[in-house]
Order: structure tokens, then C-alpha cells, then sequence
């Protein structure tokens, strides 16, 4: 199973606004720090906040900041969000699928079973999982960021 660069982005943001504690961070700046694409992580910070797991201000110092506190965000929520389409083997299209080969109830067993886990953890979880980790992470806007965003 391999998880969409969609949900990647959304993971890299959503962390990176948790281990910024509340300071509003602007696209640019997390595009910077993870040297990922603005005009991609612009559409998944949107998204993220009509699904509510992000507010944005306007104006001068404005950003975005999550919408509620890390630890209220759960992981297997975000990616059931984030994943268009978790199914893990194309049946309808298979030969075998008239059948009943059993190899998809394996499958969505196994699917259940990652989600599971990832419905254990919450966002702040991560932060804290490995030490430095949001040390690092708050770091990454610092040692990142153009000068000129070092100044607003």
C-alpha cells in the first residue's frame, strides 16, 4: 500500500503547524521548509480547512494554525479523509472476482487493521513519539525559509 502525495502533504502541514504552537505559518513558508510544491500544498491546506482540521487568517499576519489541538487530531480520520479510495485490489475488474477468490477479504482485513493503528495515534501523538521531533520540525522554517520570509 502506498498513500497518495496528497496525504503525504497534508501529514508534512499538519505536523508542521502542530510543532509551530499556534503561530499562524503561511504556505510559502511550509512550502520552503519541505521544499514541496506551494500551488499543491496550497489546494491540500484548503481542503484541510473545509474539512475542518485547519483555520486560515488574512492580512499581515495571518496563516493558517490547526482548528483544534493536536491531540484532538486523529491520523486514521485525517487519511480516511485525504485517501480518495483505500480499496487495495481493483475486484470488479478482476477475472477471478465472479468467483470469490478471498484474496479481498484478506486484504480489507489487513486495510482495517493499518487504520486501526493509525486510529490510535492523534497528531500531538507523532510530535512526541521520537525526541527532538518537533524541535526538528520547527526548525526546518527557520533554516528553510528565505531571508525575506525570516523578516515578516
Amino acid at each position: 500500500m502506498r498513500l497518495t502525495r496528497y496525504s503525504d502533504y497534508a501529514m508534512r502541514a499538519l505536523l508542521y503547524l502542530a510543532a509551530r504552537d499556534d503561530q499562524p505559518c503561511s504556505i510559502s513558508e511550509m512550502a520552503a521548509a519541505y521544499g514541496i510544491s506551494q500551488n499543491h500544498l496550497m489546494k491540500v491546506l484548503n481542503d484541510l480547512g473545509r474539512a475542518g482540521f485547519v483555520v486560515s487568517t488574512r492580512g499581515r499576519n495571518g496563516g493558517f494554525r490547526l482548528a483544534r489541538p493536536a491531540a484532538q487530531i486523529n491520523v486514521g480520520q485525517l487519511l480516511r479523509h485525504t485517501e480518495d479510495d483505500l480499496q487495495l485490489v481493483d475486484c470488479p475488474s478482476c477475472v477471478l472476482s465472479p468467483a470469490g477468490c478471498g484474496l479481498s477479504s484478506v486484504l480489507d482485513e489487513a486495510l482495517m487493521a493499518f487504520l486501526s493503528v493509525l486510529d490510535g495515534y492523534s497528531l500531538a501523538d507523532l510530535l512526541t513519539r521520537r525526541h527532538g521531533f518537533g524541535s526538528l520540525i520547527q526548525s526546518l522554517g527557520r533554516d528553510r525559509a528565505s531571508p525575506h520570509l525570516a523578516r515578516q
